[in-house]
């Protein structure tokens, strides 16, 4: 458990949640990545729920619990010193503003690019951070790929790298979060069990391809069924969860569908996630892979390159379809 000394986070009012997760959530789907049918497993997870939780990812624990306690120092600094690493434009500190449209949660985070200078970062010690930061990036890459060349085995899309190329190539433009979410005295636990929720990040999907996440052992992370039924998802501090982004969606035209997503407050523990998102450079075209058309078949997207869809994203409200203005108009 990740402790964190008399956090500093800016004071202003929380919003709070009115829709309740369900008391008997399915299983969340799990993949086993060392098994022979984990390419089977993972489309009809990314078909079914858009999100799944892997093990033997092959990623050490070394790397994840060093990484890990770098950031416990980063937000265990004062207010003052973490402010130094600069306001989110789009990188850098934040707290409780995410993005610049008006959307709030008790959060306050680390945005950085994936080659981003530590020694921009308020630690004492920014080697050691470095050090955590690209052993930690470069290990979750390396699994993301295997990942993405399963989805493409899985879909039997040739080349199998069409999905992983995007990523490995050196103008990707992936992103890395470092979110933590300190206790919230705001959450009451009533007699009856139940709780009134602070939200921590707002309901949204990632824009990118995938999204791979890690979090401590504290609970909070929710996710959307297709019903719009919001199920809690257990924590699990050795394992990894994926989630479609908006743009695989796009890729398998609306086969896969990107995961709404959320975080609610704990009223006692904190909570921190480090999450890679795994975004394609910034000229490239996204559109229905040719591949997996079939027939006369139809695009129910506009193409449009990802510098256009961050660009329209990132000026949206977290909970806004994003997507929707890139919707084709399909005569049934």
């Amino acid at each position: 458990m990740v402790i964190l000394s008399k956090p500093a986070i800016e004071q202003f009012g929380c919003i709070r949640n009115k829709q309740a997760a369900t008391l008997f959530p399915p299983l969340i789907p799990l993949v086993d990545l060392s098994k022979p049918d984990s390419r089977q497993q993972i489309i009809k997870a990314c078909e079914e729920f858009g999100f799944f939780k892997v093990i033997n990812h092959g990623v050490p624990m070394d790397f994840i619990s060093r990484l890990e306690s770098e950031a416990t120092k980063f937000f265990s600094l004062p207010l003052s010193e973490k402010e130094k690493t600069g306001q989110p434009k789009p990188y850098g500190y934040g707290n409780k503003r995410i993005g610049p449209n008006g959307d709030v949660g008790w959060v306050e985070y680390l945005l950085l690019t994936t080659n981003q200078d530590p020694n921009l970062l308020g630690t004492e010690n920014p080697e050691s951070f470095r050090i955590a930061l690209d052993n930690y990036m470069a290990a979750v890459k390396k699994m993301a790929c295997e990942i993405l060349e399963m989805i493409a085995d899985g879909l039997k899309i040739q080349p199998r790298n069409v999905l992983s190329k995007l990523m490995m190539d050196e103008q990707s433009d992936s992103v890395f979060r470092l979110n933590h979410y300190p206790p919230c005295p705001e959450v009451v636990q009533s007699l009856n069990g139940t709780s009134s929720n602070v939200i921590g990040f707002g309901e949204h999907t990632d824009p990118q391809i995938i999204s791979v996440l890690r979090s401590n052992n504290t609970s909070g992370l929710q996710i959307s069924l297709r019903d719009g039924t919001w199920i809690s998802v257990p924590p699990d501090q050795y394992s990894f969860f994926i989630n479609v982004g908006d743009s695989l969606q796009v890729m398998t035209n609306g086969r896969f569908k990107s995961v709404k997503h959320r975080v609610l407050a704990n009223s006692v523990k904190s909570r921190l996630s480090m999450i890679y998102f795994c975004g394609p450079p910034l000229s490239e075209k996204i559109a229905p892979l040719p591949s997996l058309m079939r027939g006369d078949q139809q695009s129910l997207y506009k193409e449009f390159t990802w510098f256009e869809y961050k660009k329209s994203a990132y000026s949206s409200r977290l909970a806004d379809n994003r997507l929707m203005h890139f919707e084709k108009i399909v005569a049934s």
